[in-house]
């Protein structure tokens, strides 16, 4: 598997924290870069906010609980050659694998709640959606 660049999808949630967890792990065994992102609700046109690790190094971070928490997360096990990213867009899995191309990303790890049956078709799948649409292998975390 061609793990050059990883790219982890947070939204804060805790199948998304063990997501987190595992690229952290993953990153830090196989000494990858890692990128996390986070998407909020508008316009996929939007270019991304990027926090690189000289930004995060000047303790410029961003506002976003959810990136700082994985940033948390991959500080605590020293691992630093990360980007923290917010894009932009209304469904989340088509601005995570949209991202992942036009960035030359090779692998994307997602959270999974796991649900089934009448819940899972109310509510939908991102991480199906990515697993569907992605140009790389996705790693889905429950």
């Amino acid at each position: 598997m061609n793990t050059d660049r990883l790219l982890c999808a947070t939204d804060g949630s805790p199948p998304s924290e063990k997501a987190v967890a595992y690229a952290v792990g993953l990153a830090e065994e196989m000494r990858r870069s890692i990128t996390f992102l986070l998407v909020v609700d508008g316009a996929l046109e939007r270019a991304p906010d990027v926090w690189d690790e000289a930004r995060v190094k000047a303790e410029d971070l961003p506002p976003d609980k959810e990136l700082l928490g994985a940033l948390k997360t991959a500080l605590q096990h020293r691992l630093l050659n990360l980007k923290l990213v917010r894009a932009y867009g209304s469904d989340p899995a088509e601005a995570i694998v949209g991202y992942a191309e036009r960035n030359g990303y090779h692998h994307i790890i997602v959270g999974s709640a796991g649900r089934t049956g009448a819940r899972r078709m109310l509510m939908g799948s991102v991480a199906e959606d990515v697993v569907t649409r992605a140009h790389c292998p996705v790693t889905v975390v429950r």
